[in-house]
């Protein structure tokens, strides 16, 4: 039987019964409760089957190192960062392992700012795991666990306070929304009942019985897109589990997909506030052009969601995601955010008073490619140089792997940080472009064979 887990400086993620198991979810959560300054530890996770030994797992760790635990139940991922910031919390686990398949599962680490941990706190947490550094207390200091009831309405609140809620409301959306049996669809069709909504929904019940592979990607959602146009619904969304994710579909029933949610939302929240957006290197272009147009300027990071936190905060970014579907608002919450995501989308929707392939269609277009060669971290990082001879771009950025920029196209070349793989990303505005680079980076790659 092979044996799949991933330990990393953001989180735990793993096979179940072959790598992850509850002993090593109790060292993780102990490791992690070491590191953390006083105060209560929030406890969530998303709806998948597997969930009750890990919890009991977590809850073991943490409140044998003597914390005082709030058992939150299943909730949305950037739910819970709200409430490590809103009640105040030392930190939070987030059982879950996001948009894979059901027979995965894993944990990710909060930080007491309700961000997920950043490097140097994650490796501190496999230090600590590596020379079993735990914090285990006396019979008289085991700490207690406690029901946080009511999660969500901190999380509705911040959402609803960004947006025209009565502008929304006057327009009746009609919204299909596919919550992929996860921890959103409590939370995802609350909101859109706030807005005024009238709502389809599916696999909204919490109970991990996926209908569809549980990643928002258009292959996966061919009949909830057919849904979207069948129903005449003037849109709809498609969330991952833990919902962090958002994944769009037009009235046409069209699949927007992921790159376009941070798009529609920077262009939203740059007609409200000009300034700064982060996004990271492997990130639609669209972005820059939708924020030249509004006289801003996008900021760039590594790839991973602590790094473009840390750009958005260094930059005083206006707003900040990932071109897989995450949304991050400084003023609701600093982790990706489908309900964030939706409810910008909405607003964009009643402010132009146009349907959102209308919007779209006043976009640039873009084509991207995206594909994989075997190939090691070291090997990769020997060819770099041969593909920046041989593409002569205009900018190089080595901050992550490779990216190489011309005026109206790009390509991305990185390692994998789990498998032995290069990942390529490159866009332009036409396909055949597009795929024409991306072959010619895998040529350089070849060429070390």
């Amino acid at each position: 039987m092979s044996s799949v887990r991933i330990a990393s400086v953001s989180g735990l993620r793993g096979l179940v019964g072959q790598g992850l198991d509850p002993i090593v979810v109790v060292q993780f959560a102990a490791a992690y409760a070491a590191g953390q300054t006083a105060g209560p530890i929030l406890v969530g996770h998303d709806a998948r089957r597997s969930v009750a030994p890990f919890r009991q797992a977590v809850l073991a760790g943490l409140t044998a190192s003597g914390r005082r635990v709030q058992d939150v139940g299943p909730v949305a991922t950037p739910t819970l960062g709200v409430l490590v910031t809103s009640r105040r919390a030392a930190g939070a686990v987030q059982i879950t392992a996001s948009h894979n398949p059901p027979e995965y599962n894993g944990l990710k680490l909060f930080s007491a700012q309700g961000t997920v941990l950043g490097p140097e706190e994650g490796r501190a947490v496999l230090e600590r795991i590596e020379r079993e550094e735990f914090a285990w207390v006396g019979w008289d200091q085991v700490g207690d666990v406690g029901q946080l009831l009511d999660p969500d309405e901190d999380h509705l609140e911040r959402v609803l306070a960004q947006v025209d809620v009565a502008a929304i409301r006057a327009r009746r959306f009609r919204v299909v929304l596919d919550s992929a049996h996860g921890a959103g669809g409590r939370i995802g069709a609350e909101l859109l009942r706030r807005l005024g909504c009238q709502i389809t929904a599916l696999g909204g019940v919490p109970d991990g019985l996926y209908e569809h592979p549980p990643e928002p990607t258009e292959a996966n959602l061919l009949g909830f897109a057919a849904l979207v146009k069948a129903v005449r619904a003037d849109i709809g969304f498609a969330q991952d589990p833990d919902a962090d994710r958002l994944a769009i579909v037009d009235e046409t029933g069209r699949y927007l997909g992921e790159e376009l949610t941070v798009t529609l939302a920077a262009l939203h929240r740059l007609e409200q506030q000009p300034g700064p957006i982060a996004v990271n290197l492997s990130t639609t272009r669209l972005v820059d052009d939708v924020a030249a147009a509004y006289g801003g300027r996008v900021v760039r990071s590594p790839v991973g969601e602590y790094h473009v936190v840390r750009a958005m905060l260094e930059s005083n970014a206006v707003l900040g995601g990932e071109g897989n579907g995450g949304v991050i608002d400084p003023r609701v919450v600093l982790v990706r955010d489908s309900l964030g995501g939706m409810a910008q989308v909405l607003d964009l929707l009643a402010r132009r008073d146009q349907r959102l392939s209308e919007i779209v269609a006043d976009l640039p277009a873009y084509s991207m490619i995206k594909t994989r060669v075997q190939v090691g971290p070291q090997e990769l990082a020997r060819a770099f140089d041969g593909m920046i001879s041989r593409l002569g771009p205009e900018r190089i950025d080595t901050r992550d792997g490779l990216r190489l920029d011309w005026p109206d196209r790009w390509i991305h070349v990185r390692a994998s940080n789990t498998e032995p793989i290069a990942r390529i990303i490159a866009e332009a505005p036409a396909e055949a472009d597009a795929i024409d680079l991306a072959q010619r980076a895998e040529r350089c790659l070849e060429d070390l064979h």
